[in-house]
């Protein structure tokens, strides 16, 4: 994995690329960026940057000995380490290593969801146990093989949970020439004791611009359809892959429905959206739905600001955010954002979903149609 083959970020890979040129590199690291943003890849890069034989001015050469050894995550010192979704005590993840190599190679991007498909775990849930922590250990201990560094990179550190106190002094006192790379999503759930050992990366979530360039250039879809992908994607490349296999918006639909039945107070529709909708759609769409969602509100707040020139939004769903601005007031929108963004966080921790959409509806109905009677008829003025 090179540099040139990440989306955007340039910024932080030239400071990635000094690093390593002021012989300023950490022993431990962590790089922080929600899903779908390349922090994964970032850290591979990073790494075959560093054991690159023939570095150029920007990048790894991608054709010494190292590189291609990289290119195919097959070097004896670099590591890699995972949740996985254990049948036995003693598996660790070289266990499921080879399952590993295709699934980066194929998606360099991916989440949690994507690697618990490719090893068909069903509702498993994942972990990095104690025998893991141990394995690492020993591959440490041990001298390199052929390059200046050993590498480990750890991802979602966040399922290493207790077990990774075993790894506290190797940490904060490692082997002569070894790098800790530990690549998380939600650094609120790694253990305090590992932050403290690592030197933070922070990666913002990709531009909408570096977005629509990769779908268009690379995935080869119209400018009108990356646009839109892009904006329900939200910086996210696994849900925007995820989307391309959409032929149209899934959630806009979805969206106008529920709020005609919220701003209207439809006590039985909304408690059969509740109950067969949203629960269909699968914890990851729930999710994407509930972002998609987010921004549209923000849109509609651009709007009421007279933001227009940077509004996202085009053909019918403008059309939607236009004529709901008109109906409910800013700090209405703002309330609501407030309840969609703690609906989203209890939905990653896998709160049930029907309970969670059913308080949200109720609490939207509160917002939209008792707290300010703006529209007698809400349907007609947009929805």
């Amino acid at each position: 994995m090179q540099f040139k083959d990440i989306i955007g970020h340039h910024t932080l890979k030239a400071h990635l690329v000094h690093t390593v040129k002021d012989n300023r590199v950490s022993h431990a690291q962590l790089f922080l960026g929600p899903e779908g943003s390349g922090s994964l890849a970032l850290a591979v890069a990073y790494a075959q940057y560093i054991n690159c034989e023939q570095k150029s001015e920007n990048d790894s050469c991608g054709t010494c000995s190292s590189c291609r050894k990289y290119q195919k995550l097959i070097h004896p010192d670099l590591h890699f380490s995972y949740p996985f979704f254990a049948s036995g005590e003693k598996d660790v993840a070289t266990t499921y290593l080879e399952e590993w190599r295709t699934a980066f190679l194929n998606n360099p991007y991916m989440g949690l969801d994507y690697w618990r498909h490719q090893l068909e775990a069903g509702n498993k849930q994942a972990n990095i146990n104690i025998a893991e922590a141990h394995d690492i250990i020993k591959k440490l201990s041990l001298k390199a093989f052929e390059a200046e560094y050993k590498v480990l990179v750890m991802w979602l550190p966040e399922y290493l949970n207790t077990q990774g106190n075993a790894l506290l002094k190797l940490i904060e006192e490692p082997p002569e020439k070894t790098l800790f790379l530990f690549v998380s999503e939600n650094q609120d759930r790694i253990l305090n004791t590992i932050i403290s050992r690592t030197q933070l990366v922070k990666i913002p979530k990709l531009s909408l611009h570096d977005m629509k360039q990769y779908l268009t250039e690379e995935k080869t879809i119209s400018e009108e359809r990356a646009n839109e992908i892009s904006f329900i994607a939200d910086g996210n490349i696994q849900t925007a892959i995820d989307l391309i296999e959409e032929h149209t918006n899934p959630y806009f639909d979805m969206l106008i429905h529920w709020l005609r039945f919220v701003v209207t107070d439809s006590g039985l529709n909304i408690i059969r959206f509740c109950e067969e909708d949203f629960p269909k759609l699968g914890r990851e769409n729930q999710k994407n739905f509930l972002l998609y969602a987010i921004n549209v509100f923000r849109q509609v707040l651009l709007i009421q600001m007279d933001l227009s020139q940077i509004v996202l939004l085009q053909g019918e769903e403008l059309d939607f955010v236009k004529k709901f601005g008109d109906n409910f007031k800013g700090e209405q929108l703002e309330d609501a954002i407030n309840l969609l963004e703690k609906t989203h966080y209890k939905v990653e921790r896998n709160a049930n979903p029907k309970i969670l959409f059913l308080d949200l509806s109720l609490q939207l109905v509160l917002i939209f149609k008792y707290q300010m009677e703006i529209s007698k008829n809400p349907i007609d003025q947009g929805l």
